[in-house]
């Protein structure tokens, strides 16, 4: 069957949920519970028994300025908040559910498409169903690409060893964790006689990958040319260039280690004759696994996640019409 078909399949399989998803494209989260329980199916609603402290905890928690009831669901879209399943087979307890009810694609689709800002899982078996392992409480390290993931305790009745003011606590922190924090970054388009590119190649906790201009955060009391000469000498091992202009920008909001950060970048061109990359520090603690020379044609043809993600559109642009009288935003 082919992929088309199988996504297709999985498509008609949502849409015979019982409860029906609330979503919209970059909300600021979407909880996603485990499965419809027959209380949810028969009101269409998700969390609708009125046992369920959902609900009253997010207005307790500040995500919602009252309290909602299931019926209003639709409501929370205006605050940001999208709601999801991971099944959709409706069972009397998540017990009944088996491994093939979860529909991780479906998930990462979704992450991808509609580009929230994390993922909150209402309990620990939602998140373990997906992803196949036990998650401890909280901010995750695994995302799904920029997408951060956290873990709440269920907010069932069945699950009454976890008390009330302790699922309040950590809604209170879903809701402090989602607000990103603030950083500056410079980076280098380094370019060598033959006009290739310089990148680093990112893996993170669970193996994805991407490559990215070299470069770094700008610390307190650095310029802009200090921290970037600080930076290609630790990352490249260059020592000694001629700063050129800052040809892009580039401003982005994503999950690294478990911290959701908003991040503004200067872009700046550096050309050298060749260089041999000779980092001066441990790039792996970093995240940092491999440097590589690219040549437009590579890139181009990259199946590999690049950063900016058109980076060949505006490396051609920039090696046909030269530098930009103005730094061009290049996106994400």
């Amino acid at each position: 069957m082919s992929g088309r078909a199988r996504r297709g399949g999985k498509r008609a399989a949502a849409a015979s949920s019982a409860v029906p998803d609330v979503l919209a494209p970059r909300l600021r989260v979407i909880f996603c519970g485990i499965n419809p329980g027959f209380v949810s199916a028969a009101a269409a609603a998700h969390f609708a028994n009125p046992r369920n402290d959902f609900w009253r905890l997010l207005a307790a928690a500040g995500f919602t300025p009252r309290l909602l009831s299931p019926e209003e669901q639709f409501e929370a879209l205006r605050f940001g908040i999208g709601l999801t399943n991971a099944a959709f087979r409706t069972t009397q307890g998540s017990g009944d559910l088996r491994r093939r009810d979860f529909d991780r694609e479906r998930l990462e689709r979704l992450a991808d498409e509609l580009e929230p800002r994390a993922l909150a899982f209402v309990g620990k078996e939602a998140y373990r169903g997906l992803f196949g392992e036990r998650p401890e409480l909280g901010a995750q390290l695994r995302t799904l690409g920029d997408v951060g993931l956290f873990v709440l305790p269920s907010t069932s009745p069945a699950n009454a060893a976890v008390p009330y003011s302790e699922r309040l606590r950590r809604f209170e922190a879903l809701n402090e964790w989602l607000e990103p924090l603030e950083r500056s970054a410079v980076r280098a388009l380094v370019l060598d006689r033959r006009h290739r590119v310089l990148l680093v190649k990112f893996v993170d906790s669970v193996g994805q990958v991407w490559w990215a201009t070299p470069g770094g955060g700008v610390a307190e009391g650095e310029s802009s040319e200090q921290a970037l000469r600080r930076e290609l000498r630790e990352e490249l091992g260059l020592g000694e260039f001629e700063l050129g202009p800052e040809v892009w920008t580039r401003e982005h909001t994503f999950t690294w280690m478990g911290r959701i950060l908003h991040v503004s970048e200067q872009i700046y061109l550096v050309r050298v004759e060749e260089h041999e990359p000779a980092p001066t520090i441990d790039l792996r603690a970093e995240g940092v696994h491999e440097l590589r020379w690219w040549t437009l044609a590579e890139l181009e043809a990259a199946e590999e996640t690049l950063v900016p993600k058109r980076l060949p559109e505006f490396l051609r642009e920039l090696l046909d019409q030269g530098p930009p009288e103005h730094p061009i935003d290049v996106g994400v």
